[in-house]
């Protein structure tokens, strides 16, 4: 009798549904498509796609559905484990959605493979499904053409048609079913008031036509469809949405659709995008992709206010140039400031790929608005930021990786920074490096550059400029217990602006660098023991500037070598226990450590990437607090510390507790410039706490006590020197805590003696099925602000009982809408300067989310929100 007639299909469908926004979707390293964009309209070609395609058996699981028969509804997304420090966004959901209303005539026992029907038989069945077939009446009035009346059903591989009408003609292989057509195929169900036609060739047409997309949710209708070949069709009045039948939050509609699969390109005229029945935009014409291949396009628009820029909006143009590259050229205005042009390209070549992307206002109306004196626009109307990237394998084992970030002025990102975050960048980091390795080895050339893009600050503050940069690193096994090894550097720094100089004090002048360690290292190690000796030799030489003396240095060319002993021995206990009625193994592991590193002058040294890093239980353990390497610290110490952990029958650790603290034979007599040699005997007790019993709350604490009296290095408020000591220097704890299922609590204290007195707290709140309230407040009891100027360090500006941060908005969820009010009050400087800004994002699952930043930022603020 010929072939069923093919009605619809999901194929396409599936591709589309996997066409996602993201921006910052990786690149592959081999030639292949490039990340996709999703176009403004190309949920539409789920209808149309659905409507004339042959199906493919998707993997993605039904949403919404309760029959147990059905692909199974997603479960949850896996909760982000407490203490991530960014969780990843939740996957859309349709679990709020009734079952797919179509369902009534869905058959699960009908095979899911597509693939089948080339060389399946057609079965064509006269009467009820369950076989009862009183009333039913076959004619054939004339060779050839059979009429079947009171219900048919043919059924190839996964289609099934099913009418109470329907004449069939086996030589032209023509169709007409009329009165409750119904279709199911592998993706999706499809019924109308008449669907005619050919299957050979196969064409046809289908008139009130009802869609159900059984993967996607995606569902709609359309007035007419017509199917002139396999690979064209055309539609009438067709709409879509993934919202229930029959309550329709949102509706894409248009009133003609012409499909192209050869070139995998639709058209749609009189577009109309609806809420509530009422429409917010249109598009007289567009194009839109029916299959994976890239299509150039609208994208999302971006709209909002910014208290520097005004309101603003931007809206993308995608070209899609070729299967390795593209573009997205962004024009955008800003109320305050003008017209903005943004443009981004991105490549993918076999052994290269990168993208570019600047944005550049020519002519900017507003402001400079320099309230702290430290602007560095000079008048200028013309501002841009670029962002480059770029990976290159060289061959040979070479590779090549840059990234490069410049602003036109540190104003720019205060000025329009859209993003919650971008807005408080202080320091833009740019590097570009050629790398090669071995098996034992490491090697690197390149330049790191820096741009202050903090308004409150003045351009000296940045690092040193490292042009160019050169490492070198070896570490190869010499038999199974030693290792030799050498880390290398050689660093040409340079300073574009320098702080002035005062007095006597070393300033700012350029030079080169070159630090030679080598070492030998050995283990020693059995199941519940180690002893692990190390000696080193190191050695790092400079040759500065011609005007260093201008800069009170007093050698062009100063030197440092020493050598750098250490032992470190370890022994494990354990042993079963319980607690709360569950098992565990518990540990006890003490631990001791001693280094000895010569005394060498260093003061003649400049330092120029070397600061004090902040003391904590690993700093127990090292071989410098210092980095960078303008300082070797000098030491005759030993470490004693102390560690216990719980680890269930799984491995898990549930709790770690530590303590320790260092015992200097010898005064520290090696510091940065301007601070007095120490001459106690003892450092911080540190201690360190992490509790996880169960996976619904989490705690960690740090404590430092100080037992000695010592000169602070700062002074205070009054200018005034001060001792501290025998007393706390710092204290932490912060709380995680699990709240009905998806919800939040988090509760951190940070305490640092004469620096800062912080309270942060966040929550997710799940106050129904629907809604979810969002909270962050970030209180500061006390915020001093170190500012070194004319090479002395001040706590000139000291912040007390502030506000830093506080956030507030609510999240609502259903089955095809979701939306997200959130207002912000936050610092956007060094110098604690505020702003506010009130941030509104709605999502039409299935079509993607028209403003994602405050989810971004909701991501980093708040731990473990998803």
């Amino acid at each position: 009798m010929g072939d069923v007639p093919s009605c619809g299909g999901a194929g396409d469908s599936a591709k589309l549904a996997a066409f996602r926004p993201d921006k910052t979707e990786p690149v592959t390293s081999r030639i292949s498509i490039l990340p996709k964009r999703r176009l403004l309209a190309t949920a539409v070609a789920l209808i149309v796609s659905g409507l004339a395609f042959d199906a493919q058996a998707q993997s993605a699981p039904t949403q919404g559905e309760t029959r147990a028969d059905l692909p199974a509804a997603p479960v949850a997304a896996e909760t982000c484990p407490l203490g991530s420090f960014v969780c990843p966004p939740r996957p859309v959901s349709y679990a709020l959605c009734r079952p797919n209303a179509m369902l009534d005539f869905y058959e699960p026992s009908i095979t899911k493979d597509s693939s089948l029907r080339d060389t399946a038989v057609t079965d064509i069945h006269s009467g009820l499904a369950d076989g009862n077939v009183a009333g039913v009446k076959v004619e054939s009035p004339e060779p050839n053409v059979y009429h079947m009346t009171g219900g048919v059903r043919l059924e190839r591989a996964d289609q099934v048609l099913r009418a109470q009408d329907v004449t069939y003609n086996s030589d032209s292989t023509a169709y007409d079913a009329r009165g409750d057509v119904k279709y199911q195929e592998a993706g999706m169900l499809l019924s109308a008031d008449r669907i005619t036609g050919t299957t050979t060739p196969n064409q046809g047409d289908a008139y009130n036509v009802r869609y159900q997309l059984l993967q996607s949710r995606g569902n709609g209708v359309a007035d007419h469809a017509k199917v002139t070949d396999p690979q064209h069709g055309r539609f009438t009045a067709a709409s879509y949405s993934t919202c229930d039948v029959g309550s329709r939050m949102w509706e894409f509609r248009a009133k003609t659709m012409n499909l192209n699969k050869e070139t995998g390109v639709g058209e749609a005229r009189s577009a109309t995008m609806r809420f509530k029945g009422v429409p917010f935009m249109y598009l007289p014409y567009f194009t839109f992709p029916l299959d994976d291949r890239r299509k150039s396009g609208f994208l999302y628009p971006t709209f909002g206010s910014n208290t520097r820029s005004g309101m603003y909006l931007n809206l993308p143009y995608y070209l899609n140039l070729a299967p390795n590259y593209d573009a997205t050229i962004t024009p955008g205005y800003y109320t305050d400031r003008g017209f903005m042009l943004g443009a981004e390209f991105r490549y993918l070549l076999p052994r290269s790929n990168g993208t570019f992307d600047v944005q550049y206002m020519n002519n900017d109306r507003g402001p400079e608005d320099d309230e702290s004196g430290t602007s560095d626009r000079d008048g200028s109307k013309q501002r841009y930021f670029v962002h480059i990237t770029n990976s290159t394998n060289l061959g040979n084992g070479f590779n090549f990786a840059a990234n490069i970030n410049r602003a036109s002025d540190n104003q720019y990102f205060r000025d329009f920074s859209n993003d919650l975050y971008q807005s408080a960048i202080g320091i833009l980091s740019s590097s570009a490096y050629v790398t090669k390795s071995g098996k034992y080895w490491s090697a690197a050339l390149g330049a790191d550059d820096y741009q202050n893009v903090d308004a409150g600050l003045p351009n000296y503050v940045v690092p040193y400029r490292r042009w160019p940069r050169a490492t070198f690193n070896l570490e190869a096994p010499l038999n199974d217990w030693l290792d030799v090894g050498v880390d290398s550097e050689a660093v040409a720094f340079r300073k574009v602006d320098r702080a002035p100089v005062f007095g006597t004090r070393p300033g700012q002048v350029d030079g080169n660098r070159l630090d030679l360690a080598p070492y030998l290292a050995a283990d020693f190690s059995g199941a519940s023991w180690f002893v692990r000796p190390r000696i080193e030799y190191r050695y790092t030489d400079y040759r500065l500037d011609s005007d260093y003396q201008h800069f009170n240095f007093a050698k062009q060319s100063p030197s440092r070598s020493l050598p750098i002993g250490s032992l470190d021995a370890g022994l494990i206990f354990d042993r079963s226990t319980s607690l709360f009625g569950n098992n565990y193994t518990q540990t006890l592991e003490p631990r001791l450590y001693y280094l000895y590193v010569p005394y060498r002058n260093q003061n003649d040294l400049p330092t120029f990437d070397t600061n004090v890093m902040s003391f904590d239980f690993w700093q127990l353990f090292t071989t410098n607090r210092f980095s960078g390497a303008d300082r070797q610290m000098d030491a005759n110490n030993l470490t004693a510390a102390l560690t216990t952990r719980l680890l269930d029958d799984n491995g898990v650790e549930r709790l770690s507790a530590s303590i320790g603290q260092i015992k200097y034979f010898s005064d520290q007599k090696v510091q940065m410039p301007g601070v007095a040699p120490t001459d106690f005997g003892r450092s911080d007790y540190v201690a360190q706490l992490g509790i996880q019993l169960n996976d619904r709350w989490r705690l960690n604490s740090s404590y430092q006590w100080n037992p000695n009296k010592q000169p602070n290095p700062y002074l205070n408020d009054k200018g005034e020197a001060f001792e501290r000591g025998r007393d706390t220097d710092l204290a932490t704890v912060q709380i995680q805590r699990r709240i009905k299922g998806d919800g939040i609590f988090n509760f951190s204290y940070r305490y640092r003696r004469n620096v800062m007195e912080q309270f942060d707290t966040s929550v997710v709140f799940p106050l129904s099925e629907r809604w979810r309230a969002l909270a962050r407040w970030v209180f500061a009891r006390r915020d001093v602000l170190p500012v070194t100027y004319d090479g002395r360090t001040f706590q000139s500006f000291t912040y007390s009982h502030r506000t830093l941060e506080a956030a507030a908005g609510v999240e609502y969820d259903s089955c095809c809408v979701a939306f997200r009010v959130l207002g912000r009050h936050y610092v956007h400087d060094y110098l604690r300067k505020t702003d506010n800004a009130i941030m509104f994002e709605v999502e039409f699952k299935g079509l993607g989310s028209l403003n994602p930043q405050s989810g971004a930022y909701l991501r980093r603020a708040i731990l473990g929100y998803q």
